[in-house]
């Protein structure tokens, strides 16, 4: 759980130097997937989010320097924000997330596997939710851990789950695995994307186990097509 905020940063990946020269299996079995998950497009699912009907009581930054203009949206069976991708790589400690290749690492995340343990931000693509807030309460929304949600970037749809919280005024943050998956630099302290993020987070879905990513790609798909249809 985030409770902190994540910049993107202009540092130099020196902490990710001693990484560089292990082996590839010793790296964690995080790998890019394809750039289309599911039947549904990502110009299909844009098409239905061009408008904002506000539900949030306010809006977000996207980081702690810049000002509050991402609203929370609401269309029927689902909420959606259109931000920045800043990367989450808390959860289990890998080679790839740990506590030298991201200064703001911790070793939790607001949602757990099926066997107790936290998630694995390099292999498990999941988004991060606001933190409840007078903005807004994602709960009384209908979102909530291991919700599917559809992240759509540069032609690309890649569905992950609710995976973590973060803090109550920003907006706009994923795990390594989502960002790669994406074609989105996940380095922790250096990578991300400052715009052109959408995403869309099914209401009342729930992916087990939470872990399972090829059952948010099922029901994301079929969630995705309900989308179009009631939209």
């Amino acid at each position: 759980m985030r409770t902190r905020t994540l910049t993107l940063s202009a540092a130099a990946c020196a902490a990710l130097l001693a990484t560089a020269t292990l082996p590839v299996h010793a790296l964690g079995t995080a790998n890019p997937r394809s750039a289309q998950e599911g039947s549904v497009s990502a110009a299909a699912l844009l098409a239905k989010v061009t408008s904002c009907s506000q539900i949030s009581s306010g809006k977000y930054r996207t980081d702690e320097e810049t000002s509050a203009t991402v609203p929370v949206c609401g269309k029927n069976g689902a909420v959606f924000w259109k931000a920045d991708l800043d990367i989450d790589c808390d959860g289990q400690v890998t080679a790839r997330c740990n506590g030298d290749t991201d200064p703001w690492f911790q070793d939790d995340t607001a949602f757990h596997q099926s066997n107790g343990r936290p998630l694995r931000a390099d292999s498990l693509p999941y988004v991060v939710v606001p933190s409840t807030s007078s903005i807004w309460k994602y709960t009384s929304s209908g979102i909530k851990g291991g919700g599917v949600v559809a992240v759509i970037y540069n032609g690309k749809v890649e569905y992950a789950v609710v995976g973590d919280t973060g803090p109550t005024q920003i907006i706009g943050e994923a795990s390594y695995a989502t960002a790669s998956a994406l074609g989105i630099d996940p380095d922790p302290e250096t990578g991300g994307t400052d715009s052109g993020v959408t995403y869309i987070l099914f209401k009342n879905s729930q992916v087990s186990p939470i872990e399972s990513h090829g059952a948010a790609v099922s029901l994301g798909d079929s969630l995705a097509k309900q989308f179009i249809q009631n939209n």
